[in-house]
């Protein structure tokens, strides 16, 4: 006992001793503050790719896989790409005064090699076939026993694929630590969204392994605007406002007061924003920030930003903002922060409130456009059910009333009250419950005074709603398109499709806004008839695919002229780098290489002159309108991706149904033909669209989210003008 106490030393008394820690510990820590996904990505953009995709696996723990097309990395440099501090974009510590780059630690690769699986197929285009490398612990190992390290030759496209797998499988502590797959996916599919819209000449793509449709697909558009529609959805696109501020602009002097900005000026600044008018609406603020095209966040900023919009907007609603500031590199320090998340410059304060200014002003402008207010209440499971509710609502304050009346009453005569006023409600009908059924009872013209009689339908024969004939779905071998049908019936809402089967028309609200009121059952909804028009559209596309009737065009037009229109009328084609007859050349180009498709699968015959003979036809009864054709065609050259067939189909019908839509276009706007136009505009939505929605029309549940708004509700109003 006593060898066994003598063997034991006495633990250290004092400060414990400093030990230099491994390499390898070091670089597991190190790879626990970055974002990996983000590091690659931005690797592509460094490299000058135009396509980036990002494929994951749960969450990007299991796989994590980005592709580029950019310049490559040389045979050469693959020994050393996965240790620590080598880079192509830093040299010398003053060059972080000059950095343009989005990476520049060189501290990414290593970190994810010690942590995670990690290999690399890289092609440069003075290569004659790709080579492939794996790595781990910062170093080359080779991919299977008894292999050298040497990086192996391969087939590939001209590029960069990083595969990491099995990230953090040898620190299960870290591992643990994070949170479900389905976040960290949702983290990584929203900084991917971010920099596809700061970003829109690259096409950007993100999907899960498995997944037949990828939750982001962009092409090449035409400005940040357009990113933004694709990205975050047509009512946040429709209400945008671009401002751009610098500080060579009116009042744009330097805070030192001297000349006016140089081009050697450090303290040169500009910005642009996109920013939603007061019409939007949201719970929260979406703030997409960046200065010198990197994503950063900046808490003072963002608060000015909301301070400014709590005075236009009402309490508990946010907007979406999009704000991009270029300021000199030699003002900025981007080494502030571990993850680069947050960066500091000069007169941050004084820029911040410029770009305050020109908001609020931009704003002002906007003032004089109408503004709905509501309560977004969901649509109810189906008429009858709401009417239940709204009678038991209408019970419960009634027994309360009675209740308070009735004090000295015994419980039992309460009680047997209660069962006689239950009794009686069960055979009288209420007037809150009674439904209007008919839309000819009284329409929402003829509640407003019409100040020139000439508008006035005059309840004439033509007043009377279309026939529409049935219209059977093509048999069709191809998988893709059986897919993307059977998908339509997955996301089916079966309330929403209900009340727009049985709804009753009650007027158009704002032809302009393409908004309207529809009645089903005892509610009153607001709806936005272009957006659903837009998803019936797609439907009857998909319904009759390979067999369109043709909308034939006499005299055809000239495709090239119709794209020059479009290019023509486009504000930021500039930002392409390309002429815009380089844009009209490359466009027409595309649609004549795939005229044969066109003609065979949508019913739309191009000459090989270049002269457009029809259109694929899909309601009968309803004409598009031809003034958004130019706009219409011009967006299949950047929008479709031709090379896949199932992304192809489904690019190309989403046009088709956009062009269709009676939205106005964002291109080419409706030229005004006087109050005969309008009223036949106005004629054709009520009698042959809304009729086409109640008969063709599957809603999705995606058009609660700002389509679909429930506004009224016969009941709660009776509730409300009891208690007057």
């Amino acid at each position: 006992m006593s060898e066994q106490a003598q063997d034991e030393s006495p633990p250290p008394v004092g400060p414990l001793p400093i030990q230099r820690l491994h390499e390898s510990l070091i670089n597991r820590i190190a790879a626990g503050r970055g974002s990996c996904p983000l590091a690659l990505h931005l690797n592509s953009l460094d490299a000058g790719a135009t396509s980036i995709r990002v494929t994951v696996k749960d969450g990007g723990m299991k796989l994590l896989q980005i592709q580029d097309n950019g310049c490559g990395i040389r045979k050469a440099d693959l020994p050393i790409l996965a240790e620590r501090f080598t880079t192509s974009k830093l040299k010398t510590f003053s060059d972080l005064s000059r950095l343009t780059t989005y990476g520049f630690r060189g501290e990414a690769l290593a970190s994810m090699s010690h942590v995670a699986h990690m290999s690399v197929v890289t092609k440069t285009k003075t290569d004659s076939c790709a080579w492939k490398a794996y790595y781990s612990e910062g170093a080359l190992v080779p991919p299977k026993a008894g292999q050298t390290t040497d990086p192996k030759p391969c087939a590939g496209n001209d590029g960069t694929v990083i595969t990491i797998e099995d990230m953090f499988y040898n620190t299960p502590t870290r591992l643990s630590a994070l949170r479900g797959s389905s976040e960290e996916y949702a983290r990584i599919l929203d900084v991917v969204t971010k920099y596809a819209v700061h970003n829109p000449n690259v096409s950007f793509l993100c999907k899960k392994v498995g997944s037949s449709t990828p939750e982001l697909s962009t092409s090449p558009t035409l400005g940040v605007g357009q990113a933004i529609r694709l990205s975050y959805g047509h009512s946040i696109g429709k209400e945008l406002l671009h401002v751009e501020v610098s500080s060579s602009r009116k009042g744009g002097s330097s805070s030192r007061g001297h000349a006016p900005d140089g081009p050697d000026d450090p303290e040169r600044w500009s910005a642009e924003a996109y920013c939603t008018s007061p019409n939007y609406q949201a719970k929260k603020t979406v703030f997409l920030l960046f200065i010198n095209h990197r994503l950063v966040e900046s808490s003072s900023i963002k608060r000015a930003i909301e301070s400014l919009y709590s005075g236009v907007l009402p309490k508990g609603a946010y907007p979406f903002v999009y704000l991009s500031i270029e300021i000199d590199p030699r003002s900025v320090d981007v080494n502030v922060h571990p993850t680069k998340r947050e960066v500091i410059f000069l007169n941050e304060e004084t820029i911040t409130e410029r770009i305050s200014d020109a908001i609020q002003q931009r704003l002002v402008r906007q003032s004089h456009s109408r503004v709905f207010e509501y309560q977004t209440l969901l649509p109810g499971r189906s008429g009858e059910s709401s009417l239940k509710r709204a009678g038991k609502r209408v019970r419960e304050d009634e027994d309360e009333t009675k209740k308070e009346k009735a004090k000295e009453r015994t419980e039992e005569r309460k009680r047997k009250k209660k069962k006689n006023v239950r009794l009686q409600r069960l055979v009288k009908q209420y007037s809150q419950h009674k439904v209007r059924t008919s839309l000819h009872d009284r329409t929402l013209e003829s509640m407003i005074p019409v100040a020139n009689p000439s508008r006035s339908d005059g309840g004439d024969a033509s007043g009377k709603a279309v026939g529409l004939r049935d219209i059977q779905e093509s048999s069709c071998d191809l998988t893709s398109v059986s897919e993307l049908r059977q998908l339509v019936r997955k996301n089916m809402h079966h309330d929403l499709t209900e009340i727009m089967k049985k709804h009753t028309f009650v007027g158009i609200v704002d032809n302009y806004r393409c908004l309207s009121l529809i009645q089903h059952a005892t509610n009153l909804y607001l709806v936005n008839h272009a957006a659903l028009a837009e998803e019936m559209f797609y439907q009857l596309a998909l319904m009759q695919f390979g067999s369109y009737r043709r909308l034939k065009l006499d005299p055809s037009p000239p495709l090239r002229t119709l794209l020059k229109l479009a290019v023509d009328a486009e504000p930021e084609t500039e930002r392409s780098g390309l002429s815009k007859d380089e844009i009209v050349d490359r466009i027409a180009k595309k649609l004549l290489a795939q005229r044969v498709m066109l003609s065979e699968y949508f019913g739309m015959n191009i000459t090989a002159g270049g002269e457009i003979q029809s259109l694929p036809h899909l309601l009968k009864e309803y004409t598009p309108d031809l003034n958004k054709l130019p706009a219409f065609l011009m967006r299949l050259g950047p929008q479709v991706q031709w090379q896949s067939e199932r992304e192809c189909f489904y690019a190309f019908m989403r046009e088709l149904a956009y062009f269709y839509s009676p939205s106005l276009s964002h291109f080419i706007p409706s030229l005004p033909n006087g109050e005969k136009q309008e009223k036949s505009t106005t004629w054709q939505t009520e009698h042959v669209l809304f009729q086409a929605l109640r008969k063709f029309l599957v809603a999705p549940k995606s058009l609660l989210e700002n389509d679909v708004v429930q506004v009224a509700s016969l009941p709660d109003l009776y509730r409300v003008f009891e208690r007057c």
